[in-house]
């Protein structure tokens, strides 16, 4: 197995990621020697500086790059198998996405500032919701294995090497909200396949829609991509 570099951000500290984060929970069982994790504990640094500062370090060592939230329950012993045939397909994959993109879209699941959901044929992948196992309850969007348009950020992967040779990074202008999208977009631009790809997680958070932060990313969105 290739080396494997799990990305995530907390607020927590480095000990309180491993006893009370889901994440730090569901991979401190992982002691794989192909398994490297990068934490950024007591964070407050945007998500994307993050990102790429770990993808720059990738440059001279390659491998797989998993950036994640610190609120999931990763349920499947497997996963670096199931994200790593994932790649075989796409180039980029998350868990949820979309296979289409409209104007003034405000997330990957909606079509407008109402936060109306899209249409159930353009969505793509499953989340499970929660504290824990079993979820409180299950998102079904769509049949994974799709390919997207836009992806959400709570989990993405790729291979380093695919930011570094086509020169794609996260856009620093974005902290917390809205650099998924932003690089999906990018990704399309420089032909970078994007797709949906099954795991079994529970995700804590809900996201959080409507916020001062959330309406400042989505406002710089729109004034970067135009609509």
């Amino acid at each position: 197995m290739n080396k494997v570099r799990f990305v995530v951000a907390s607020r927590a500290s480095r000990e309180q990621f491993f006893e009370r984060t889901a994440t730090g929970r569901s991979l401190r069982p992982y002691a794989f020697p192909f398994l490297e994790i990068r934490l950024f504990p007591e964070n407050r640094v945007g998500l994307p500086r993050l990102y790429n500062a770990v993808i720059e370090e990738s440059r001279a060592d390659p491998c797989m790059l998993v950036f994640a939230h610190d609120d999931l329950h990763i349920l499947d012993y497997y996963w670096v198998e199931r994200l790593a045939a994932g790649l075989q397909r796409f180039q980029i994959i998350g868990l949820a996405g979309n296979k289409r993109r409209v104007a003034r879209q405000p997330s990957w699941a909606f079509v407008d500032a109402r936060l109306t959901w899209d249409q159930p044929e353009h969505l793509s992948g499953l989340v499970g919701h929660g504290q824990g196992f079993p979820p409180s309850n299950l998102s079904y969007f769509g049949p994974p294995g799709q390919q997207v348009k836009l992806l959400d950020g709570l989990l993405l992967c790729a291979s380093s090497t695919t930011f570094i040779e086509h020169d794609l990074r996260f856009d620093e202008r974005f902290d917390f909200h809205f650099y998924d999208m932003d690089l999906c977009r990018s990704a399309e631009q420089k032909g970078i396949t994007c797709g949906t790809w099954p795991l079994s997680v529970v995700h804590e958070s809900g996201g959080s829609f409507g916020t001062p932060a959330w309406q400042a990313a989505y406002a710089r969105y729109l004034e970067i991509w135009g609509e």
